[in-house]
């Protein structure tokens, strides 16, 4: 596994990159790309080996094994055939694919996508709706708190670690306040790191959420896109981006159709499948692609059906007005004579 992932430059005074205009408008991106780090040292989480026992360490254990292998709460959380780690690449610790470490740190946080502050576990609650195309369980249960758990410890042993206090534990928090995140005030943390991460620009981590990507040299175009990903994508994904299964187990996730993410996810959107696929993709040997090839792809794999929107208002054009005027994405749009969401999937969970 890959466990590299870069080193906050939020600590001992470095400077942090900064965001363009394009980058921070929360209108355009769910999770806002940034400049990619260059010449920092490593942040490491620690081993799973060093998860403590006991009732702690039960709930870091659990978290794991969730983001690993979410399809155990199909039917009732998940309606779709992906896993948590199909985007939060090498179980959440991955730079540049939406590490967990990184995105503890960021919440709360204003989300435009529900007009409101989300603490850390409602921010993973919109996850189970849109990503997982489910239903998201309730705060305070037992998967909410574990993945939480898991996320807290990754980012606070990497951080004790990094500061010389390997043998410390990492500290135990009640429940509710393993929901709330990195960002909320009442956030302590142990020791000589109070001094060392401050409140300003925990948002903002090197390696967090998805590598900026330029502008492709031509307007991108599911038609090209429809080339690379036969040449590219299709050997594990499927020619109908259908995804692989082996013995029944999902192994590689569906792209579109009734098992992907829905119209209401994230990756929906041109953009940011395209920075995510230029970094990542094909697994194991990102930054393959050239930037076009990476765009193209993007919109090809989005000018696909898949399950509806949850927020979907009975119209195809008042949904897509109401949450995707300022989309780069296709739902709504006409392509091919074919108006994009109208042949929508329906949620994978019933109510």
């Amino acid at each position: 596994m890959n466990r590299s992932v870069l080193y906050m430059a939020l600590v001992g005074g470095m400077a942090l990159p900064l965001l363009s205009a394009a980058e921070a408008n929360t209108d355009m991106v769910e999770i806002t790309a940034q400049p990619k780090a260059k010449d920092l040292h490593y942040f490491v989480p620690r081993d799973l080996m060093q998860i403590p026992p006991g009732a702690f360490g039960d709930k870091i254990r659990r978290g794991h094994q969730l983001f690993v292998n979410t399809q155990q709460l199909k039917g009732r959380y998940v309606g779709n055939q992906l896993n948590c780690t199909n985007c939060h690449l090498d179980a959440g610790t991955k730079a540049y694919a939406a590490p967990m470490w990184a995105a503890y740190l960021a919440y709360p946080a204003f989300r435009k996508k529900d007009n409101r502050v989300n603490n850390f576990a409602e921010r993973i609650q919109g996850c189970f709706n849109y990503s997982m195309n489910g239903k998201a369980p309730e705060l305070g249960s037992p998967e909410l708190v574990a993945m939480s758990a898991y996320s807290y410890w990754l980012l606070m042993g990497g951080l004790l670690d990094m500061f010389g206090m390997k043998d410390k534990p990492v500290p135990e928090l009640s429940d509710e306040q393993l929901q709330l995140g990195g960002r909320e005030e009442t956030f302590v943390l142990p020791g000589p790191l109070a001094d060392k991460v401050k409140m300003e620009g925990r948002e903002r981590m090197p390696g967090r959420a998805f590598a900026a990507l330029p502008e492709p040299p031509l307007p991108y175009s599911p038609q090209r896109g429809d080339a690379v990903y036969a040449q590219h994508c299709a050997v594990c994904h499927g020619k109908q981006g259908e995804g692989r299964k082996m013995a029944d187990v999902p192994v590689i996730p569906a792209l579109w159709g009734s098992d992907s993410y829905n119209w209401g996810a994230g990756m929906h959107r041109v953009n940011t499948a395209a920075t995510f696929i230029f970094e990542n993709m094909p697994l194991g040997k990102g930054v393959q692609l050239d930037v076009q090839q990476a765009w193209d792809v993007a919109a090809y794999m989005n000018s696909r059906e898949r399950p509806q929107d949850p927020r979907f208002d009975g119209g195809i054009a008042s949904t897509a007005k109401h949450f995707h005027a300022s989309d780069q994405g296709y739902y709504g749009k006409t392509l091919e004579g074919v108006v994009i969401g109208s042949h929508a999937y329906p949620s994978g969970v019933k109510p």
